[in-house]
């Protein structure tokens, strides 16, 4: 890049201007805080103000008063505004409660402080041997002689054969411990910046439906060929090169037998004694990917669904200037029709008089006021027995929803059968049915009509009671309803 080119960045780039900025260190620490360690894709304002309160609080006390005089409210739409674009303020569907999310400039001003961190260890070898297989996959992948590529797999094909010869007579090599740090480094990274990357893509499918949005907006030919240039290419974002991409990835991430493969390779591999004292993100991060993933996915959906929208719109527009059109061609025929005949002709503003009589409509009616009478009121002489007003049961759906909520922290679903085994009931038949009908924003409960299983508790009268109900199973997050629920 020449000097007008970086130039235009360091005035125009917001990540760039975070760098730059006076408040940097607040910023960068505290949108970390909130957004990327904790993998939030959404919080709403009055969520987010409250917590950067509780910030500027603790760092006014610490620095001294004045260091950050601003309201929460104020630093928020500073961040949020055009000049800056530090954060999305946007407003969900169904919800009058704005709501925000960073931006990628913010994950790229995060990686490159990151860099500036000493490293005491700096691997090399993992990352040339990912080069050479990134060579190998692109030259055999692109090759289309069959020859070739039988030749390729059968010399892979005798280096396993050769391997295999020397694991079974004992001779193998296991990587020493630099090794080992040198790959952990690598993958942790990657992992991280894979993460990252979910909020570019997302931002970049919406540059993709903006783009969509101005060439029907500035669509001059007729609407056939609109219809054939949009309507018939609905899958325009998904068909872009970063949404095929993306597309493979969330397949790959999807495959039951991919997510079972990835647990227990994260599991060994945080044990391991080498890698000193691994990044604890690290252990659940294929979940954090897959909760990113479908964020995205579902991003790419309401986009569809709100161009098909636009469209449709566009389409009832052109249809009314049609009939008005043809209503204005059928008036001036029945005007001309009789134009031989002037003298028999006459014009009604209506085919029928409209009356309205004033004393049709109805005249004021005061509410009669119903007069009581408190008098000879006597306090009655019966003893009656109260104490079946204590007995009433009451579940507190509050902390059966924080129950789940803290079961799915380390998984994406658990069923309720395993929530019971943990936390048994203790208010019977009453608290089961609250377990069925919850609703919270952090899961979804989804049933299984055609698996059955039995809940047992005791009662208050110590007999065991036993419930046949339909499998109930809570998944994390509620956007994945349709593709985390077709799994089960």
């Amino acid at each position: 890049m020449d000097f007008d080119e970086l130039d235009l960045l360091r005035r125009n780039d917001p990540a760039w201007k975070l760098l730059r900025a006076d408040n940097a260190p607040l910023v960068l620490g505290f949108l970390r805080e909130v957004f990327v360690d904790d993998n939030v894709r959404s919080i709403s304002a009055s969520e987010l103000i409250g917590r950067l309160d509780d910030e500027l609080y603790a760092l006014n006390e610490r620095l001294g008063e004045g260091t950050f005089p601003r309201a929460a409210k104020a630093y928020l739409d500073d961040w949020a505004a055009p000049g800056n674009g530090w954060l999305r303020k946007y407003y969900p569907a169904g919800s009058d409660e704005a709501h925000f999310d960073v931006t990628p400039a913010v994950e790229k001003a995060l990686t490159w402080v990151d860099s500036l961190r000493e490293r005491s260890f700096v691997g090399t070898e993992s990352r040339l041997n990912t080069i050479f297989e990134l060579l190998r996959q692109m030259a055999y992948g692109a090759e289309t002689d069959p020859d070739v590529r039988l030749a390729e797999l059968y010399r892979r094909r005798s280096e396993i054969d050769v391997e295999i010869n020397r694991v079974a007579g004992g001779d193998f090599a296991v990587l020493d411990a630099s090794a080992q740090r040198d790959r952990y480094q690598q993958f942790a990274a990657t992992a991280r910046e894979l993460l990252s990357d979910f909020r570019e893509v997302e931002a970049n499918f919406r540059g993709l439906d903006r783009d969509l949005r101005a060439r029907i907006a500035s669509w001059e030919g007729s609407k056939g060929e609109l219809l054939d240039e949009v309507v018939g290419n609905r899958t325009t974002i998904a068909d872009s090169d970063q949404g095929r991409s993306f597309q493979a990835f969330y397949d790959f991430l999807l495959s039951h037998e991919r997510q079972n493969e990835l647990t227990d390779l994260l599991g060994k591999v945080q044990s391991l004694d080498v890698v000193g004292e691994p990044d604890p993100r690290m252990r659940h991060i294929h979940y954090d990917w897959l909760d990113a993933a479908e964020r995205t996915q579902t991003t790419v959906r309401l986009l569809s669904e709100q161009l098909r929208r636009f469209l449709d719109d566009q389409v009832w527009l052109e249809n009314r200037r049609v009939m008005d059109i043809l209503r204005s061609i059928e008036s001036s025929a029945l005007k001309l029709r009789e134009q031989a005949a002037p003298a028999l002709t006459c014009e009604l503003d209506a085919t029928a008089p409209s009356v309205a009589l004033p004393m049709e409509r109805p005249l004021y009616t005061p509410k009669a006021k119903v007069q009581l009478d408190s008098a000879g009121i006597t306090a009655a002489d019966e003893d009656v027995d109260a104490s079946a007003l204590f007995e009433q049961v009451y579940v507190d759906r509050e902390r059966l929803s924080d129950i789940v909520r803290r079961e799915l922290r380390e998984r994406a679903q658990i069923g309720l059968s395993e929530v019971l085994g943990r936390h048994p009931l203790e208010q019977g038949m009453a608290e089961l049915i609250g377990y069925l009908s919850l609703e919270d924003p952090a899961f979804q409960v989804v049933f299984d009509e055609n698996t059955r299983e039995q809940v047992h508790w005791i009662d208050g009268t110590g007999v065991e009671r036993v419930a046949t109900i339909p499998r109930a199973t809570f998944f994390r997050g509620s956007s994945s309803g349709d593709s985390v629920g077709g799994r089960a």
